[in-house]
Order: structure tokens, then C-alpha cells, then sequence
């Protein structure tokens, strides 16, 4: 990862996370695709769970981010005690944390489908949805540690088989829970959520076994899950704005959702279909930002400032690249792909198709936005990650979706133009950031000193600091 053709690490890494996030996202596809088969209202009422699923992701994945960076750096440094001493406090910290946002979503669940103004109709599947979802995040958070850990060390083809033999597996259990086979009852909407969070049950379980094994480059030792309080503070400033950052995109979500609703159940359901087209062409350049990630965090760790710049150049020229030309396809078959989602159902299928068409030529940008932000991840600046994500939703999308949706003529079409504005103003804005080149003055090794207790002694040789 520190030496050679910077191409050929970046693929090396890129690909199995790029197909490993093709996977993972085949739990909503898998879903949407099934439930469709129950009408619009029940595409409805996933659409409404989605947006705070999201969020609860992102939250795990920006907290296990620490953990990335953190084994990233360590890794170049050639530290092993150093990352097996993080990866047990990454999954401690997400645990914890994991169990507080289940039970606190468990009970808020209806109070959050109500905030979102949903119709009487939608309103119990969506929250009888959202409440087994919620259930499903302590397997959800420990699963993404693990994931987030493996990637840190370079290992990122073990998570990938972990994922594609669950997803399989919830493509069988998604149609027998929702419609019901023999002695399983018809579950309906929530039927998806059961496949969902029993397969992701699963995949932690398979996680944490492996890493207590230690045969692939972490050793999770049970001994080491004392709080390490000085680390666990650190760790979470690095993660913190890690989350905000992911999180800031869900609660975008969110509110893009409370302004769909306000149009009705048809273009909710069309902003639904919309929406996970969005989330599945954009895997390529989620991929290439992970990767981007721990390349640039190895080799910062070594030492070798330069290269990790130029890991970050190539990425954004390829993330612009491949997502253009995906965005080609996407906007010429646009109606096809609607209609896989929602068969029959003409006027939704129109109303989704061109919510797709106006999004899709401007996906390029998103390919360099994601690869620079996580170039600035893996060097620890997690904080201007979290600023540009900020101004991406917060003060573009957001502000540009509601004038034009509620003051302007566009009505919902003001909704779909948002999106390919905010993808080239947030584009430009990262391009001029990165070429400010401050991410590359942070070393977060320097100034993080682990202490972890052995027996009788509270060391981590090799003075790390």
C-alpha cells in the first residue's frame, strides 16, 4: 500500500470494497424490489424508514471511522500492538453506543414517522418497519467496525465474502417473511426488516469470531476492552466529526423527505425509487473514497506525504470518470430501471424517471467531491470532511430544494434540481480545498499516545505518540 504502482493499490483496495457496497446496499434494493410487490403505499412507507436507517448508519460508520484511520496510520507505522489495541476500543465505543440509539429509536419510532406528516395509510407500516430496524443496529454498528477495521489494516476481500453470503441469504428470507411460506406468517412491510436485521445478525457474529482468531491481521483480545479512556476521548474526536459529516447527509435526507411528503404518497414513492438509484450508482465513488482513506492514512503514517497526494489525484480523476459514464447510462435507461422497482404503475414510474434523468449527468461530481473528502479522512482532517458536507446539504441543497419546490413554478421539480446544482458548486468547493494542501500538515500519530494495560504494565512500546 506504501510502495509501487499508486493504480494498482488503489484498485487492489477499491474494487472488493466497490462490490462489497454493491452488496451492502442490496438490503434495500432486495427490499424495495419485494415490498414493491405490496403497492405504492407500502414503497411509501420504506421510503419514510429509509432516510432515519441512514442516519443511523451513518453514525456507525463515521464513529468506526476512528478506528480506520486510526489502524491506517498505525498500519504504515508497522505498529501491531498499536491496532490490536484500537480495534478492541473501536468496537467498545461502538457497542455502547449502539445499544443507547437502538432503544432511544425503538421508542421515538412513531413520533418520527408522525414528524414526517406521512398519510393515515402509510403511517403503521412505516413504523412497524422503522422499529425492527432499529432493533437490527447493535448487528448493524458491529458489523461496520469490524468492516471499518479490516479496511484500516488492508484486508478488505474478508468483509466482502462475509457480505455477499448474507445478502444472498436475505434474498431468500425477504419473500418468505414478507408474503409468508408454510408455517411463516406474512409479516408484509416488516417482513423485510426480519430478513434484514437477522442476516446482519449474522454477518457481526461472523465478524467478531475472526478477529478473536486473530488470523487476519487484528487480534481482538477480550482482555483489552477496559476503557481506555484517553484513547476512547481522542478516538472520538476524530470520529465525531466523522459522524457529523455522515450524518449531516442523513438528516439532509430526512428533511428532503419532509419536503417530498408535503407533494403526496406519488412522488414520495418516485423520491423513494429515486433516492436508491442514487445510493447504488454512487457505490463506485463510496469505494474509491474508503480506499482513498486508508491509502492515504498508510501512507501519511510512513511518511510518504507526496504519494498520498497523488493517491488522492487519481481517485477523483477516476471517481469523475466512472460515475459520468454510469450517469450516461442511468439517464438513457432511466424508465426501465423505475419501472424494475414499481411494475405497472405508470404515472409512478414517470414520476420517478424523471427525477432520475435530472440527477444523473452531474454524478461525476460526486466522484470527485467523495474521493478528495476521503483523502482529507485518511489524514485525519475529519473535520473539513464534516464542513463540506455541511455546505454541501445545509447551505445548498437544502435551502436551493425548498425555494424552488415552494416558490418557484418547478413545484416538486424544484425538489430534482437541487440535486445536479448542489453536485458541481460542492465539487468546486472541495477541488479548491484540497489544492490549499493544509490536510496534508496533520499527523494524527504524532499526537495521540495509546496506553494499553498488559498484566502489570500500562504500555504500548515504542514510545507512540
Amino acid at each position: 500500500m506504501t510502495e509501487g504502482s499508486v493504480l494498482k493499490s488503489l484498485l487492489a483496495l477499491s474494487v472488493p470494497i466497490i462490490f462489497a457496497n454493491i452488496l451492502q446496499t442490496g438490503y434495500q434494493l432486495t427490499d424495495t424490489f419485494w415490498v414493491g410487490r405490496l403497492g405504492t403505499v407500502a414503497i411509501a412507507a420504506v421510503s419514510i424508514s429509509f432516510p432515519f436507517i441512514f442516519l443511523l448508519i451513518s453514525l456507525g460508520g463515521g464513529l468506526a471511522m476512528a478506528g480506520t484511520i486510526l489502524a491506517a496510520q498505525y498500519k504504515g507505522r508497522e505498529d501491531k500492538k498499536a491496532v490490536d489495541h484500537i480495534t478492541s476500543q473501536t468496537l467498545m465505543m461502538v457497542f455502547i453506543i449502539s445499544i443507547v440509539l437502538a432503544t432511544a429509536g425503538y421508542l421515538l419510532s412513531p413520533f418520527f414517522v408522525n414528524l414526517m406528516g406521512v398519510e393515515p395509510s402509510v403511517f403503521s407500516s412505516a413504523v412497524v418497519y422503522l422499529k425492527i430496524s432499529f432493533i437490527g443496529t447493535i448487528f448493524m454498528f458491529t458489523f461496520m467496525a469490524f468492516q471499518s477495521l479490516m479496511r484500516g489494516v488492508g484486508d478488505v476481500k474478508t468483509p466482502m465474502y462475509i457480505v455477499f453470503g448474507t445478502v444472498l441469504l436475505n434474498l431468500i428470507l425477504d419473500p418468505l417473511f414478507i408474503f409468508g411460506y408454510g408455517s411463516i406468517p406474512a409479516f408484509g412491510v416488516g417482513g423485510a426488516a426480519v430478513a434484514t436485521i437477522g442476516t446482519q445478525g449474522l454477518a457481526a457474529i461472523i465478524g467478531i469470531i475472526l478477529l478473536l482468531r486473530g488470523k487476519h491481521q487484528i487480534q481482538l483480545d477480550l482482555n483489552d476492552l477496559k476503557p481506555d479512556v484517553p484513547l476512547l476521548k481522542k478516538m472520538f474526536r476524530l470520529g465525531f466529526p466523522a459522524s457529523i459529516e455522515q450524518s449531516t447527509r442523513a438528516l439532509g435526507m430526512i428533511i428532503m423527505t419532509f419536503l417530498v411528503t408535503t407533494f403526496g404518497t406519488l412522488t414520495l414513492a418516485a423520491y423513494g425509487i429515486g433516492s436508491r438509484i442514487l445510493s447504488f450508482i454512487i457505490i463506485p465513488a463510496l469505494g474509491l473514497s474508503m480506499a482513498t482513506s486508508t491509502l492515504v492514512g498508510q501512507n501519511i503514517g510512513a511518511g510518504k506525504i507526496k504519494r498520498a497526494e497523488e493517491i488522492a489525484e487519481l481517485s477523483s480523476l477516476t471517481g469523475f470518470i466512472i460515475l459520468t459514464l454510469a450517469g450516461i447510462v442511468t439517464f438513457l435507461f432511466a424508465k426501465p430501471i423505475a419501472a424494475f422497482f414499481i411494475p405497472g404503475d405508470l404515472e409512478t414510474i414517470q414520476t420517478s424517471a424523471l427525477f432520475i434523468k435530472i440527477m444523473a449527468l452531474t454524478f461525476g461530481f460526486i466522484g470527485i467531491q467523495m474521493a478528495l473528502s476521503g483523502a482529507f479522512r485518511g489524514s485525519g482532517n475529519t473535520m473539513i470532511s464534516m464542513v463540506l458536507s455541511i455546505i454541501s446539504l445545509w447551505v445548498l441543497r437544502v435551502p436551493l430544494a425548498y425555494i424552488l419546490s415552494k416558490h418557484t413554478a418547478f413545484a416538486e421539480i424544484g425538489l430534482w434540481i437541487a440535486f445536479p446544482a448542489t453536485n458541481i458548486i460542492a465539487a468546486i468547493i472541495t477541488i479548491v480545498w484540497f489544492m490549499k494542501g493544509t490536510w496534508k500538515q496533520k499527523q494524527i500519530t504524532e499526537q495521540i499516545k495509546l496506553t494499553k494495560e498488559i498484566t502489570q504494565e500500562t504500555i504500548i512500546e515504542d514510545n507512540i505518540e
